[in-house]
C-alpha cells in the first residue's frame, strides 16, 4: 500500500491559491523522508490552467541566488531530489480550471510586477488563458503556435483564439460557469469551469501533460476527473459540444429505448437546452426529475469514460516515448458510481472524501471495494466536515489522538489516508493543513514498519452489496448540496448506509461488493465474487441486472445465505436461505451470528495476511474531549471466528510493542483478552513466529 502525502505545500495563514502551487524547497524532501512517503499527490506543476508558458516556468524556470540560499528549486529539480530518496511525484492537471488573474506590469510589458496579490504599481491588466491563446504578451510568453504549430481548431472547423470563450462550461442560457470552489471571494481572480468534452480543451490538456512528464513527473493526476459532470450543480453543461454529443447519443439509441417525450422530435436538429427551456425547465430546480435527465446523465457518464481514457492513454503513450512507464491517476472525489468506469484507466485510485469525519469505517470499506487490487490514497476535504476544527485543535497542541485516528482508521479498513503537507483548506479559509511533524512521523513510522500486517484480502464472513441502480436516487437526494458545503440531508434514509454503519458500530467486520448498473459502468457481477462469504446482505437492492440475478442464484446454489432489507427485486429467487431483516437490527442481518463478538465499542476488520496469518485490526473511537484523548479500554474480550485455526495470538500496538496473548479455542472461535486498547491495535492470529 502506498503511503501518500497530500503535498500542496500551500502557506500557513494565507489563501490556498489555485492553480499555482508555492515554490518547492529541498528541506521539504527531508520532511517527506521522515514521513516515509512513497507518493505525492496534488504535488507539482498546477499552473497549466493559467498558461503553458507559466507551467514551463514552474517546471524549468530560473531560480535566483537569494532563493537558492534557502534551497528553493524549480519543480523539475524538486522531482529529481525526490527520486533520489525513492519518492514518486505526480503532476497535477487541474482539468476543470481556466484561470484569469489581475496583473501589474511594467510599461514595456516585459516584466510582471505583481499577479493575483497586487501592489498598486505599474500597468494593470489580466493574465491567463485568454491572453495566452490570443498571444497578448509576446515579450513575456511564447506564442500559442509554439505549442500548437497547426493552431487550435474547434469542432466546427473554426480557429480558436480565446480558450475560455471556446471551452467554458455553459448553463442552459449559454452563460459561462465558474469553478466557485477555488475562487477566493476577496480576490479579483476568476476561474472558469472548463469542459473536457470540447476537443480543443483536450488538446490543451495534452500539452500540459507533455510538459509535466518532460519535467520528470512519475505520472499525472487528472483532477476533476468527472468533468463536466461536476458542473451539474451550476445547471450545466449546455455548450455546443455537449449538445452535439447528447444529440448523437440519442440518435444512436434503438427506437424502443427512446423516451416517449421525444416522439415526433427531429433528432437531427435536437438541442437539449432549447427543448428544455421551451418546456419550462432550467436544469437547476428539480434537476433529477427534468425530462431526459437519465439519458443525459448516461451520456455524460459515457463521455467522461471516453475522454478520461483518451487522456490517460495519451499520458502513457507520451511517457513511453520518453522511455518510461508512467503512473496515471485521477481525483475520483467521493468515489461516486460515475467514476466506476474510469477505474480501469488508472494505476492509482485517489479520492478526496466528500465529508471528512472522525469516524467513517463503513466509507473506507466502500473505498477498498472500489479500489480492488489497486492502491488507493485518500485526502481530506475542508468542506462539510471536521478538518477546520481539527486544525484549530492541533494548533493548540491538542487533538493528537483525533489525528492518529484519521490515519490508523484508513489503514485498518483497507486504504491509505495521506499525511497533509500544506493541504487545501478551500478558497475562503486563509490557512493550509500541516500536521505536527513529530506526530505525523510517529504514525507513519508505525504504518511503514508494519505494512505486512495490512492486506487487501480480508477474511470477513459478511459482504454488503452496494447497488448503483438501487441507491442512485436516494444518495442523490441525501448528498444534493454543492461542493462548497457538502451538506448531507440525514432525513433521507439510505438503507445501504444504515446497514454498513450498523455493522461497523457493532464491531462486525465486512466487505463491500459494488454492483454497477451495466450502462454507465460495466457489470462484472459473478457468483465467484460472492462464494467466499457466508452471508451476503442486499440492503434495499430492488434492481438487478441479469448478471447480478445469476450471481445470486449461483451463490445460493453454492450454499450461501442472502439477507434482504427494504425493497426486494422481482428477479430474486425464492429460496430457504433468502431471509428478510430490518436494516437497523444487527443480529437480524447476521443469521450465522457475529464473526467478532465483543462488548467493546470498537470497529474491526480482519485482514488475511500473505503468510496465512490473520490480523484483526481494532479501532477505538472513544475520544474524550475533556481529557483530549481516546479513552483506553481495558480487558477487552474478543471471540473471533477464523477460516482456519491458528495456535498463537500477538497484540501489536502503535508504539511498536508486541505482546503475546493467551489464546483459548472453541471450534473455530478464538478467544483473547486485550488488556489495554488505545486508538488502534492489531491482534495477529498466527502459527509460526510473528515476523
Amino acid at each position: 500500500m502506498h503511503r501518500g502525502v497530500y503535498f500542496d505545500a500551500w502557506f500557513p495563514r494565507q489563501h490556498c491559491y489555485h492553480p499555482s502551487l508555492p515554490p518547492r524547497r529541498l528541506r521539504m524532501v527531508d520532511d517527506l523522508v521522515d514521513y516515509r512517503a512513497t507518493v505525492l499527490v496534488w504535488a507539482s506543476m498546477g499552473g497549466g490552467s493559467l498558461s503553458l508558458p507559466y507551467l514551463e516556468q514552474e517546471a524549468f524556470g530560473p531560480v535566483d541566488a537569494r532563493s537558492r540560499f534557502y534551497g528553493f528549486v524549480n519543480d523539475s529539480e524538486f522531482i529529481a531530489a525526490c527520486h533520489e530518496r525513492g519518492i514518486k511525484v505526480l503532476g497535477i492537471v487541474f482539468e476543470a480550471q481556466g484561470w484569469e488573474f489581475p496583473v501589474e506590469l511594467n510599461e514595456a510589458e516585459d516584466e510582471v510586477l505583481a499577479i493575483n496579490e497586487l501592489r498598486g504599481v505599474g500597468r494593470r491588466g489580466w493574465m491567463g488563458l485568454r491572453e495566452f491563446s490570443g498571444n497578448r504578451y509576446p515579450k513575456l510568453w511564447k506564442p500559442v503556435e509554439h505549442y500548437f504549430p497547426e493552431g487550435l481548431v474547434n469542432s466546427d472547423g473554426e480557429p480558436v483564439t480565446d480558450l475560455i470563450e471556446e471551452c467554458v462550461v455553459r448553463d442552459i442560457h449559454g452563460e459561462p460557469c465558474h469553478a466557485h470552489w477555488v475562487e477566493c471571494p476577496d480576490r479579483e481572480h476568476q476561474c472558469f469551469y472548463m469542459d473536457r468534452n470540447n476537443p480543443v480543451w483536450r488538446e490543451y490538456l495534452k500539452a500540459v501533460i507533455r510538459i509535466q512528464l518532460d519535467a520528470g513527473a512519475d505520472g499525472i493526476q487528472l483532477d476533476e476527473a468527472e468533468l463536466p459532470m461536476g458542473a451539474f450543480q451550476y445547471g450545466a453543461c449546455f455548450c455546443k459540444d455537449c449538445m452535439k454529443g447528447f444529440r448523437a447519443h440519442l440518435q444512436a439509441l434503438p427506437a424502443a429505448e427512446l423516451d416517449d417525450a421525444l416522439e415526433n422530435v427531429d433528432l437531427s436538429t435536437f438541442h437539449y437546452g432549447e427543448w428544455l427551456l421551451a418546456r419550462g425547465h432550467d436544469f437547476k430546480e428539480g434537476r433529477e426529475s427534468t425530462p431526459l435527465f437519465g439519458d443525459y446523465y448516461a451520456f455524460q457518464c459515457l463521455a467522461i469514460k471516453k475522454y478520461f481514457a483518451e487522456l490517460a492513454g495519451y499520458a502513457r503513450e507520451y511517457g513511453r516515448s520518453l522511455g518510461r512507464e508512467v503512473i496515471v491517476s485521477g481525483n475520483f472525489f467521493n468515489l461516486e458510481p460515475m467514476y466506476l468506469a474510469l477505474a480501469d484507466d488508472v494505476d492509482l485510485v485517489i479520492t478526496e472524501m466528500r465529508n471528512t469525519t472522525y469516524r467513517q469505517p463503513e466509507w473506507y470499506r466502500y473505498v477498498a471495494a472500489f479500489a480492488g487490487d489497486k492502491d488507493v490514497v485518500v485526502v481530506e476535504n475542508p468542506y462539510g466536515g471536521v478538518v477546520p476544527e481539527l486544525i484549530e485543535l492541533l494548533g493548540q497542541g491538542k487533538g493528537h489522538d483525533l489525528f492518529r485516528l484519521s490515519l490508523f482508521e484508513a489503514a485498518a479498513f483497507g486504504a491509505n489516508m495521506s499525511v497533509p503537507y500544506g493541504s487545501w483548506m478551500g478558497s475562503v479559509i486563509e490557512d493550509s493543513f500541516y500536521a505536527p511533524h513529530g506526530l505525523a512521523t510517529e504514525i507513519q513510522a508505525f504504518l511503514a514498519d508494519h505494512e505486512h500486517l495490512v492486506a487487501r484480502r480480508t477474511a470477513n464472513e459478511v459482504a454488503v452489496v452496494f447497488s448503483v441502480e438501487s441507491t442512485r436516487e436516494l444518495i442523490g437526494r441525501a448528498d444534493a448540496s454543492d461542493n462548497t458545503t457538502n451538506l448531507r440531508d440525514e432525513s433521507v434514509v439510505v438503507p445501504y448506509r444504515v446497514v454498513t454503519t450498523t455493522l461497523a458500530d457493532a464491531a462486525v467486520p465486512f466487505d463491500v461488493v459494488i454492483w454497477p448498473d451495466g450502462v454507465t459502468a460495466p457489470d462484472r457481477s459473478t457468483a465467484e465474487a460472492l462464494t467466499r462469504y457466508d452471508t451476503v446482505v442486499l440492503p434495499d437492492v430492488f434492481a438487478l441486472t441479469a448478471a447480478q440475478a445469476a450471481a445470486i442464484e449461483g451463490y445460493l446454489a453454492a450454499g450461501g445465505t442472502v439477507v434482504v432489507t427494504d425493497r426486494v427485486p422481482e428477479a430474486l429467487p425464492r429460496h430457504e436461505r433468502v431471509v428478510r431483516a430490518d436494516h437497523t437490527v444487527v443480529d437480524e442481518l447476521l443469521p450465522h451470528g457475529r464473526q467478532v463478538d465483543t462488548a467493546a465499542a470498537v470497529s474491526t476488520n480482519l485482514h488475511h495476511l500473505a503468510d496465512g496469518s490473520y490480523a484483526l485490526h481494532l479501532v477505538n473511537y472513544a475520544y474524550d474531549r475533556e481529557a483530549d484523548a481516546v479513552r483506553t479500554l481495558t480487558d477487552v474480550a474478543l471471540r473471533v471466528r477464523l477460516p482456519e485455526p491458528r495456535g498463537h495470538a500477538t497484540l501489536v500496538t502503535p508504539d511498536g510493542t508486541r505482546t503475546p496473548l493467551g489464546l483459548d479455542r472453541d471450534g473455530d472461535a478464538h478467544a483473547v483478552v486485550v488488556g489495554a486498547l488505545g486508538v488502534h491495535a492489531i491482534v495477529v492470529f498466527h502459527d509460526e513466529e510473528l515476523s
